[in-house]
Parts: C-alpha cells; structure tokens; sequence
C-alpha cells in the first residue's frame, strides 16, 4: 500500500510543511475516530485535476466501521467529492447530507477541512455506522461532545498541537479511560475506567466537581518532590503526557486542551494504568543490569584464568609446553574481549567491528620480529548477537594465528618465500563482508602457502580443529583454506545471519 508521502509527493500539491502537518494529525487521529465512533478518511486535493486523493484512513475501536475496504489511493465519487469541496470552500464542518445506504448499512457522511497557516490542506471525512443507534448515555455524550470540540479545532488550525511531539502508541486510548475538565479544571465527568485507575492511586470519592491537579497532586508519592509538570497536564494546559504514581499504582495520564473559537472551554485526560507495565520494564531493566554484571564477572574470571596460565608458562622450560600455554592465554583472551564488550552493551547484541580490531592487535602482538606483519582489517562485521560473537572471536584468533605461526615462522623451510614476503612486508588482512543474510570473512596472507598435499578435513592442527566445529557445528556456516592467488593463504569463513541486520552509524572501514 502506498505511503503518505509517496501519494502526497507523486499526485498532490502539498509542500513539505504540509505534508508534516498531515502526518501530525494521522499520527493522533485514533483520538478523533474513538470519540466519535466513526471512520475517518482523509482527502487532499489531487494535481492539476480536481478531483480528491485519499490519503490515509482510520477505523474506531469503540464501534463498528462503516467501511470494510480500504480507500488510500483511491479518487473520491461524485458524491464524496462534493461534501470535500462544500467543507473546502466553506471552510466549515459540513453535515448536511441524509445517510447512505449504498451497502445496505445507513452511513452518515461529514466534511471537516483540515486548516494549516490559514489555509485549508485537506479534508477529513468522517462516517458514522447509523446501523445500531440507540439513545446514548452519558459517556457516548461526553465522548461525541469531545469529538465535536476536536474537529472544530481541525477545522480552526489548532489541532494537531503546533511544536508537540506526536503521541506513541503506547499513550492511553480512549477505552482506557476518560475525564472531561470544564475551564476552572474541575472534573466534569469521569468514565468507570478513570475512576478505577483513581481508585487505584487511592482517591476513595468520586472525582466528579474535583479539582484534578490538587486530588492528583495529593495521590503522588509522599517522598518524592512535586512534579510540576504533573500539575500542568492534571489541570489540562498543556498538551502533554505524564504519570502519577503512589499507592503502589503507577497512572498514566495525557492532557488534550480544547480550544475552541480562540477559547479556552477545558480539556480532555486520557488515563491509563499502567502499574503492570512499569514492573515489566523494571524488571526488564534489572534483568538486563544482571546481565551485564554477570558478562563484566564472567570477564573478570577470564583474565584470572589467562594470567594464572602465563604465571604457569613462565615456570616451565619445554618449548612445546610454553607455547600451547601460550596459545591458550590467547584463546581466554578472545573470549574475554567478547564478554567485556557485552558488559558495556544495552542488550545481547555487540559492535564486532570493536572486538576484531582489539584480536588482531594481540595476534599483531606475537608475529615474528623478521617479517614486518600488521594485521589489517578491511569491511566492516556490523552487529553481532552475543551467540555469534564469542565463537567468531575464538575463530578469528585461531586463524590468525595460525597464519602468523606457519604462514611467517621465524625457520622458514621456504627462505625464498620468506624473504620475498619479508622484502614486500608480511601482508595479514582481514576482510569482512555483510548482508541482510549472510557474513562472510576472509583472512589472507602471503607468507609461505599451503604445505603440500594439505587437506582440511584431515588435517591435525589443534587451532584447525576448533575452527571447523566452530564454524560447521556451532554456527552453520562454511569453511574454507586454499592457496591465495599470488602467493601465501586465504581462509574463508562464510556465516548465514539469523536476525534482523542494523547498519552502524559509523562507516565500513578502508
């Protein structure tokens, strides 16, 4: 289906500033749609043609629609366009038409222009499903008084709020709850669902002719300084939102001021409880917090690990013995840097780009003195979950390893190849290439190549070992050793992506 601004931009002739009032209003229309248990579309005039647009539509969840298809992208009929071009020229709400029965239902049809900077961008049409009418009570009477104060207010260019930012979907709705504030602030009238949710805060009276910034001011926490800004959407001036909380109940509230005829005639305050809610994310944040803790422990104990295990290579003269020690330290150390990333992370999602360039500077670190290695990393990993990231830390270690120790040893049996690798400078990159699927890491040399006759599946090498259950086993993916052209190694490590790719901000290495 096609967007709001791909309909606005390709066939109409509304400007930027427009446009951005439009989405402003579709943005907090669910309001108008609930209040007046109707559809609302919204029309806009069509280039160089005079017919009308629809540009986006809204159904009501306090009662049934009145219309079962979709119409964005549709030109409005005869009879639609002649209610759109009334309530455009007169610039008035226009409901004079008798209802429709075209689908066997009665619909009634009103014009409310949409007024920006004086002048009117659109229409919104608005269709109420007459099928089950009935005499309404109190609440349906307050909720289409509200409804009738906010398309006036359309209709005058004060609604949507100029310089506010657009509600969430997670501010209160209608159903949630209601109250109606006359000028003085005082409630006059409150749906059973505000009232519980006052209850719930601790208010034991009925709120009707309270004053609602002193009740709701009194039912904050006792300890807790006075929010001011609590008071300004309590007594409805300003179009925000805040939350009360005391008695154990946490209350969310949304203040709509009507301003009707450049006066002042009250506001309307959704509320919604929202107790569960905020112990979720409570315990959300705690979970997370615990987690992070447990990642910087788990960090902790790594190094202890990796220097107890240097302490113990210092301590013995077997060369083999020294050097697989060695080799472990390095092997912890990897799996650390992953940990203390994860200890600093909102989530279990790490920047990779950050732990490659920390494992190739400890690979750089022990490359042989006569060749001039300096590993360099081209490409960029992008975001990895926390399972992909440890063993891909261990995977990038090993092979880097392994191409500093037989790639550039310091005896190599191929002087040739040496010399030749030493006199071009030891070359070590590696190359990382991201898609929404797909990862795929290439580590090259040109030191001294393959040994002949290797083969992967057979071959013995302890590192080798562990990159190929970590690469097939662990992660899924595909591995790869083979010559490089032009001399010296290249192992290709190809790993399937199993969520949602985010591009960093910062741009892919050079």
């Amino acid at each position: 289906m096609p967007t709001l601004n791909d309909l606005a931009a390709s066939r109409t002739n509304l400007g930027h500033a427009d446009v951005e009032w439009l989405h402003a209003l579709v943005s907090d229309w669910q309001l108008l749609a609930d209040l007046s248990f109707a559809d609302l579309i919204l029309w806009t005039p069509v280039r160089d043609d005079g017919g009308w647009l629809a540009l986006a539509q809204m159904r009501p969840t306090t009662g049934p629609t009145s219309l079962q298809d979709d119409v964005v992208g549709t030109v409005a009929g005869p009879e639609d366009q002649r209610l759109l071009n009334i309530a455009r020229d007169e610039r008035r709400i226009w409901r004079e038409s008798d209802p429709d029965w075209t689908n066997g239902v009665p619909v009634r049809t009103e014009g409310i222009p949409v007024t920006r900077a004086s002048r009117v961008i659109a229409v919104i049409e608005r269709c109420t499903n007459l099928n089950s009418a009935r005499t309404p009570s109190r609440l349906e009477l307050t909720y289409l008084q509200g409804a009738d104060d906010l398309a006036r207010m359309v209709a005058e260019g004060t609604f949507p709020f100029a310089g506010e930012a657009a509600m969430l979907v997670r501010s209160p709705r209608v159903g949630d709850g209601l109250l109606r504030l006359g000028r003085s602030g005082r409630v006059t009238y409150a749906s059973p669902n505000a009232e519980s949710a006052y209850r719930r805060l601790g208010r034991a009276a009925d709120l009707i002719g309270a004053e609602l910034a002193v009740i709701t001011a009194g039912l904050g926490a006792s300890d807790e300084p006075l929010d001011e800004s609590l008071m300004v959407v309590a007594a409805g001036r300003a179009a925000r939102a805040a939350e009360v909380d005391g008695n154990g109940s946490v209350v969310q509230l949304r203040a709509i001021p009507l301003i009707v005829g450049g006066t002042r005639t009250g506001a309307l305050i959704l509320v919604r409880d929202v107790t569960e809610l905020r112990r979720r994310e409570r315990e959300l944040m705690t979970k997370d917090a615990t987690i992070r803790e447990i990642h910087h422990r788990v960090k902790n104990n790594l190094q202890t690990v990796a220097a107890l295990l240097r302490l113990q290579a210092r301590r013995l003269r077997a060369p083999e013995a020294r050097a697989a020690l060695d080799e472990a330290v390095r092997r912890v150390g990897s799996i650390a840097v992953v940990h203390e990333t994860l200890s600093h992370a909102p989530d279990e999602v790490v920047d990779f780009d950050d732990i490659a360039d920390r494992v190739a500077m400890m690979a750089g670190e022990v490359s042989a003195p006569e060749v001039r290695v300096i590993p360099k990393i081209n490409g960029s990993f992008g975001l990895l979950s926390a399972a992909v990231a440890t063993p891909l830390a261990m995977v990038l270690t090993e092979l880097l390893q392994n191409a500093l120790q037989h790639g550039f040893p310091p005896a190599a049996k191929d002087s040739a190849a040496r010399d030749c690798a030493a006199r071009e400078g030891g070359l070590l990159e590696v190359i990382a290439a991201r898609d929404q699927e797909r990862l795929t890491v290439t580590v090259a040399d040109n030191g001294v190549g393959l040994p002949d006759g290797f083969d992967l599946d057979s071959a013995t090498s302890l590192g080798l070992q562990i990159v190929r259950t970590l690469v097939v086993s662990e992660l899924g993916g595909r591995l790869r050793i083979a010559p490089r052209p032009g001399g010296g190694t290249e192992a290709v490590v190809d790993l399937p992506v199993g969520y949602e790719w985010r591009t960093l901000d910062a741009p892919p290495k050079q």
